[in-house]
């Protein structure tokens, strides 16, 4: 298994720094259409966790604490279904979260695309759409060149 990867962003940065600016907008639509930064945080770390992608877990962790998301809402993220923790729309977005990730199984399914419906406005569903379509291409790049995550250092006490 060889360790070393080209690294997509840094051989072609053009195509990355696309990426990065279409990630930006998606979190602008966001925020313009309802979808806080909790909401969103939950997304990006369940499309994450679901890929396999420690990296962007990593990343859209440190987002969540930044969000106000605590310790125990992060770690039922993968329990979801069995856990109580998360609001309405909560699940219906990690319901999204999970079709958008696993879309060449089943699409997204009429029972999702109503329960989410049911929840969401059009343009609350959209912006949440694009965002699970942005992680999503993230977690291929990142998988792809075997991004490290390396143990955090021990920070001295404040």
């Amino acid at each position: 298994m060889s360790e070393t990867r080209v690294h997509l962003s840094k051989t072609e940065p053009t195509a990355y720094q696309a990426l990065d600016a279409f990630a930006r907008t998606i979190g602008d639509i966001c925020t313009a259409n309802g979808i806080d930064d909790r909401l969103k945080e939950i997304v990006m770390i369940h499309c994450s966790q679901l890929n396999g992608c420690s990296y962007c877990v990593r990343i859209h962790v440190d987002r969540a604490v930044k969000a106000g998301i605590d310790a125990d809402t992060i770690t039922q993220i993968p329990v979801w279904r069995e856990s109580g923790v998360f609001t309405e729309r909560e699940r219906a977005a990690l319901e999204l979260a999970e079709s958008f990730t696993f879309i060449s199984e089943d699409g997204v399914s009429d029972e999702v695309y109503d329960l989410v419906g049911s929840v969401f406005t059009e343009k609350e569903y959209a912006a949440l759409s694009w965002a699970c379509v942005s992680i999503n291409a993230f977690n291929r790049i990142v998988i792809a060149g075997r991004y490290p995550v390396s143990p955090r250092t021990a920070q001295a006490p404040a």
